[in-house]
């Protein structure tokens, strides 16, 4: 009989699930989704390969319960972050910095194309998830549209031009740079979907690192500091 992790079988249950969640997580960084196998997951999460089967028929089954998982933990924290904001163009700036810096808690590898390497079936559900998260910047897209703070435009390519602005690369680790980083980032996003230049300056590198940059000067170029932006979300990484 297997071990019981926690004092109920309940909590044993979430336990094991988050066991396999981080394994499998963990196991993407390096490995391709089809590469992996249920006794491989098992392995990495300390569960026995017949108990897993407990939990998830296979892996594509797992990896679905571990999408939903992130998105949801990662939709209520935007979601929060978002909670009492009227203004559009605010939003859009809260919307950025938590793709930006939740990046840390939320672990599929970037630029990882699951899609390709799953089903059909289960390639449009992963789709359906990314809704998810797209939605929220739907509605807000929708908003600064309708109070005129942005001109009207296709959403789906708006969308699209967001989420590639913000995938694919890490922020800075010292923090002044990190948050110069993300007001260029705002900016250049904000002006690209037609913002008023007012409402979207350009950050002041003097302000920020202390004195003005070289046109050609990459501020973010430190050993160790390389990068530029990631996103956060499991499903833009995903899909």
């Amino acid at each position: 009989m297997p071990r019981i992790i926690g004092e109920t079988l309940e909590e044993h249950r979430k336990k094991t699930r988050q066991q396999l969640f981080d394994a499998l997580s963990g196991l993407l960084q390096t490995n391709t989704f089809e590469s992996l196998t249920m006794a491989k997951i098992a392995e990495e999460a300390g569960v026995g390969r017949t108990a897993v089967y407990n939990h998830f028929q296979d892996k594509e089954a797992l990896l679905l319960a571990f999408i939903t998982y992130e998105t949801g933990q990662y939709s209520l924290r935007l979601n929060h972050s978002l909670e009492g904001v009227t203004s559009p163009i605010r939003m859009l700036r809260i919307y950025i910095r938590e793709q930006l810096t939740l990046g840390s808690s939320y672990h599929l590898a970037p630029g990882l194309d699951l899609r390709r390497q799953v089903s059909h079936e289960t390639s449009s559900e992963l789709r359906q998830h990314a809704r998810i998260v797209e939605n929220i910047l739907r509605q807000i897209l929708r908003r600064a549209i309708s109070e005129g703070t942005l001109p009207p435009q296709n959403l789906p390519i708006a969308i699209s031009m967001v989420n590639a602005s913000l995938a694919g690369r890490s922020l800075p680790k010292d923090p002044i740079r990190r948050e110069y980083l993300i007001h260029c980032v705002q900016a250049y996003i904000l002006r690209s979907l037609g913002a008023d230049h007012k409402i979207a300056p350009l950050p002041s590198a003097k302000r920020f690192l202390g004195r003005p940059l070289d046109m050609d000067e990459n501020p973010f170029s430190v050993r160790g500091d390389e990068g530029m932006a990631t996103s956060a979300c499991p499903i833009h990484r995903a899909s």
